[in-house]
């Protein structure tokens, strides 16, 4: 008779590894970082460039001097770096990109212990501290493959009574971040992580849905409701933020239950916020409450008994 072999957990093995995964997510973003590029010129191509490097570097400096095991192999704060640079306009200062982007590897993710140690997504984070330290990020006027696109970006124009065109918001040919502008490249990259099996629909469905569900309730016009839904960061937010690993819910309600409760704050930040953009402070503030879900939502064991 074999003995029994006794292991400390997991006892469940899988070959994807964190390095796989952040692969397939730089992979799901080159259609709107390529977009983006393509829309916004070469200066965004820098954006990124600096965003990335500066994460990589901070992590590489930070193991380094703390006498951590060197963490930049697993593509985690490239990750980082180029969701932040997604999340800024062209036309901001490349120092202030790399800033923005230490600190959201440095102070968000390092000094919390690393990835998965974190309580917030550092990218969110570094975008609202950059928001709140260097003011408005929210424009962009830079050429393009038309003339140019404007300063004003689409939630600006709809929130001061003004219109906006539904398929140059579905091909990003209008102002704002790098990378939130086309939202075909993000439908793409969100289908791509769905098929390989990196995300789950269930909070990008939610948190769409809600923004939609709930701009119709208030503007009682289905068009601007969802011209409200294409605009702004919230294809960016729901597809590649509000799935992090590390700071969403783990359980099938908790997703549900993340993405309404993002839909929601998004809504009563851009129609009765003091900014026109919700997404951003909408997931962290859900990744505060990302704990309590969890211990919502859980699942009894098998015979427990009830708390």
């Amino acid at each position: 008779m074999n003995g029994l072999n006794i292991s400390v957990s997991p006892h469940i093995h899988s070959p994807r590894t964190t390095t796989k995964i952040m692969l397939d997510v730089i992979i799901a973003l080159l259609p709107a970082t390529v977009a983006g590029v393509i829309i916004f010129g070469l200066r965004a191509l820098a954006v990124i460039a600096v965003c990335i490097a500066s994460a990589v570097i901070a992590e590489f400096l930070f193991n380094k001097i703390c006498k951590k095991e060197l963490t930049v192999t697993d593509l985690s704060a490239v990750v980082t770096g180029l969701l932040l640079a997604l999340n800024l306009p062209a036309n901001i200062p490349l120092w202030q990109a790399a800033i923005g982007s230490v600190f959201s590897i440095i102070v968000v993710k390092c000094l919390f212990g690393g990835i998965g140690q974190n309580f917030a997504n550092p990218a969110i984070t570094g975008r609202i501290f950059m928001l709140v330290t260097f003011g408005s990020m929210t424009s962009a006027a830079f050429p393009t493959i038309v003339d140019t696109v404007s300063g004003a970006t689409p939630l600006s124009v709809l929130g001061e009574g003004g219109k906006a065109d539904t398929l140059d918001l579905l091909l990003g040919l209008r102002g704002g971040a790098i990378g939130e502008t086309c939202t075909i490249a993000l439908i793409i990259g969100g289908i791509y992580l769905v098929a390989r099996r990196v995300i789950v629909p269930h909070t990008p469905i939610a948190f769409i849905a809600t923004v939609f569900v709930l701009s119709l309730a208030v503007t009682h016009d289905a068009k601007l409701a969802l011209q409200y839904t294409l605009s702004g960061g919230l294809f960016l937010g729901a597809i590649f933020m509000a799935t992090d690993y590390a700071t969403t819910p783990v359980t099938k309600w908790g997703k549900v239950i993340f993405g309404v409760g993002a839909g929601l704050i998004t809504i009563l930040i851009r129609f009765w916020g003091a900014y026109p953009e919700g997404v951003s402070f909408a997931i962290l503030l859900m990744n505060i409450l990302t704990p309590y879900i969890d211990k919502l939502t859980a699942a009894k064991p098998f015979g427990g008994a009830k708390a």
